[in-house]
């Protein structure tokens, strides 16, 4: 079901009383994947509908610890759909031009149109993790951002955009394993900095900031879904399975032609 990882909004949450591994959600893989492909499809025909419809717009939030399977979760669950009605933004360090901005500007930018899908690889909610873990602005400044990131997402749910936010829970051995194939695998050396190991100590330090994080920002308008994310198959399956579930219930159809073309003959 796809509502087994929806938090209820005023939910204080603990990370370690949710399981990371698929176990007592689902025990075939092979069956899993299946399902996966199957829903991989009827996804690619719901963001056709969603394009041609134009009127609403689809927000997807990925959030983890490093190693926690953002970038595989874009690449295999948006697999096939048509890159032209999606859009990826991936946060990084927030450049100078855009420090000297509230924090949200660079966020809104990135809002997806009418008729797309927009996927942040993470996002605005960097603003109270990173920031408040390593001491970056005083508490008094981030603290007041879950009130506005609240507002924020209020007033894009006001104006037709669907917000799904999902935080994929990886388990502190899982990031281990992961980071070690990134070490032992030389065309993945690429995505390992010795940074990762600085942040990997700051573990719990990360773990209480995103459980107030989540506590504070889950609302009716834009609910987090905390998905088991060690095996990857099950991740997949679990983020494919809410996003058709919400397509569906917005049910997009194709327009109606504007013009009469019952008599138009092709010559």
């Amino acid at each position: 079901m796809s509502t087994n990882h929806r938090l209820n909004p005023n939910q204080t949450i603990t990370l370690s009383e949710f399981p990371t591994t698929a176990h007592q959600f689902h025990d075939d893989r092979e069956s899993a994947e299946v399902e996966f492909r199957a829903l991989r499809d009827e996804l690619i025909e719901y963001q056709r509908r969603l394009y041609a419809d134009g009127t609403r717009k689809l927000l997807v939030v990925l959030q983890a610890m490093d190693a926690g399977g953002k970038d595989g979760t874009i690449r295999r669950v948006f697999k096939g759909v048509n890159p032209q009605g999606v859009q990826v933004t991936s946060f990084k360090v927030p450049t100078r031009h855009e420090l000297a901005r509230d924090f949200l500007w660079r966020i809104h930018k990135a809002v997806p149109a009418k008729g797309m899908i927009g996927v942040f690889n993470r996002s605005h909610y960097e603003d109270v993790l990173v920031v408040r873990v390593h001491d970056i602005v005083p508490e008094e400044i981030w603290r007041p951002r879950y009130a506005h990131i609240n507002a924020f997402e209020k007033t894009l749910a006001e104006s037709g955009t669907t917000i799904l936010k999902f935080y994929l829970h990886i388990s502190s051995d899982e990031q281990k394993q992961r980071f070690q194939a990134r070490l032992d695998e030389p065309d993945k050396n690429w995505k390992f900095s010795l940074d990762d190991l600085e942040k990997r100590k700051l573990w719990d330090d990360y773990a209480a900031a995103i459980e107030e994080m989540i506590s504070k920002t889950t609302t009716p308008w834009a609910p987090w879904y905390v998905v088991p994310a060690d095996q990857k198959w099950y991740r997949n399956l679990a983020v494919g399975r809410v996003l058709v579930d919400t397509l569906k219930t917005l049910d997009p159809q194709y327009p109606k032609p504007e013009q009469d073309f019952s008599g138009v003959i092709i010559e």
